[in-house]
């Protein structure tokens, strides 16, 4: 392929535009300075100046300017080859520059359920806060990373790990940016199990009024009389009662937010529970491509073979973990997200992530949702597709 034909794509038309002559010249002199240099050195020097800029828009590049072009006289107009070069400098160089940081797609960032906790750390990275409540020397998300990206079974079903890093005295752990390379795509965070909160979170049987009160004002019929006359209900019968709402405690999942191109995300989808309206909403995410349904079915079902191979997973319970779903026109992919609140099991527990919970056994319904969120995105009903993409993951 010759190089003019590898600048014809309208995004990089966009972004020689945004750049203009000096701004290709800077970056054909940067492809040079970064590939000399070693990756980590290169992370070290960019990440502070990065993560300001997030720190500033709050986790969001929505408010961020694109890089004015800078003027330059006929005689420094670049040739094809320094376009070239230009264009594959831009894929290193991203964190500097805030008209790419703007390109970026942001939906994992806005779909995470934790807005504020990821920043975009580089091209294909992005940094994670640590969970709020951790202990400066227990952090179980970076421990069950680093546990699964050392495990032959699992390290393919999840985002890549990088390090664990500290900055401006907050807590860190680098991943891979599951939306880098995809193009305008479909998105899906899907919560796991029939339980998400940890026991020890439930164990305080202490009745209190302000979960009563949060309880009426989703469902003012929920509590029981009892409850009524105390005004009061204890955290497990509040969290239990969340579940509930939800297709959680009957399905083993629930839909937290979709996005699928050109429309803002949904994210107001809590009472989104019976199997019809599972159903219609993975109809709307697939957006009637029938060869992406059946793309998304293998790759939860090689995941769920992968889990019940894996040592790590027979001895934790995973409680509030996610599947983060993605296709585009050309790629699918699906990957476990989200472990703070994985623990290791007591020593004399073990759980099959399928049976029903009950206090002290550990069960959290994983597996028990996986089996039901397979069947929903084969079961959705789609009409004939109009288009199909070669979907491979």
């Amino acid at each position: 392929m010759t190089v003019t034909s590898k600048m014809n794509s309208v995004s990089r038309q966009s972004m020689l535009s945004r750049l203009g002559p000096g701004g290709l010249l800077y970056a054909a002199n940067k492809i040079i300075a970064v590939a000399c240099k070693d990756e980590e050195r290169w992370r070290v020097k960019s990440e502070g100046a990065l993560f300001k800029r997030w720190k500033r828009n709050n986790s969001s590049a929505e408010n961020t300017s694109p890089v004015p072009p800078v003027s330059a006289s006929p005689a420094s107009q670049p040739s094809d080859l320094l376009k070239f070069l230009a264009i594959n400098a831009l894929e290193l160089s991203a964190p500097a520059s805030d008209a790419l940081l703007k390109s970026r797609s942001s939906e994992w960032f806005q779909l995470s359920g934790h807005p504020g906790s990821l920043a975009p750390a580089g091209p294909g990275t992005v940094w994670k806060r640590r969970a709020a409540g951790d202990h400066p020397g227990h952090n179980p998300e970076r421990d069950a990373y680093e546990a699964l990206a050392a495990c032959p079974h699992m390290r393919t079903a999840i985002p890549r790990y990088y390090r664990d890093l500290e900055y401006d005295g907050e807590h860190f752990i680098e991943l891979q940016d599951l939306l880098h390379g995809f193009r305008d795509p479909h998105v899906m965070d899907v919560k796991m199990g029939t339980r998400t909160f940890l026991e020890d979170e439930v164990s305080n049987a202490r009745a209190r009024q302000d979960l009563y009160e949060k309880m009426v004002r989703v469902d003012p019929n929920a509590p029981t009389e009892e409850e009524h006359a105390a005004r009061a209900v204890t955290k497990l019968r509040y969290m239990q009662f969340r579940e509930q709402c939800s297709s959680s405690a009957q399905q083993g999942f629930r839909i937290e937010a979709v996005k699928v191109p050109g429309q803002p995300p949904l994210t107001d989808l809590q009472k989104v529970r019976e199997p019809e309206q599972l159903k219609a909403t993975v109809a709307r995410f697939l957006g009637n491509d029938k060869r992406a349904q059946r793309a998304i079915a293998a790759r939860l079902r090689e995941i769920r073979s992968l889990f019940e191979k894996s040592e790590f997973f027979r001895e934790h319970e995973i409680v509030g973990s996610s599947i983060f779903i993605i296709y585009d026109d050309e790629r699918v992919g699906a990957w476990l997200i989200d472990f703070a609140k994985t623990r290791r099991l007591p020593k004399d527990v073990k759980v099959t992530h399928r049976e029903e919970w009950q206090q002290g056994n550990h069960e959290e319904g994983f597996l028990y949702g996986l089996d039901r969120l397979i069947n929903t995105i084969e079961a959705a009903e789609l009409s004939e597709t109009i288009i199909e993409p070669d979907v491979s993951r």
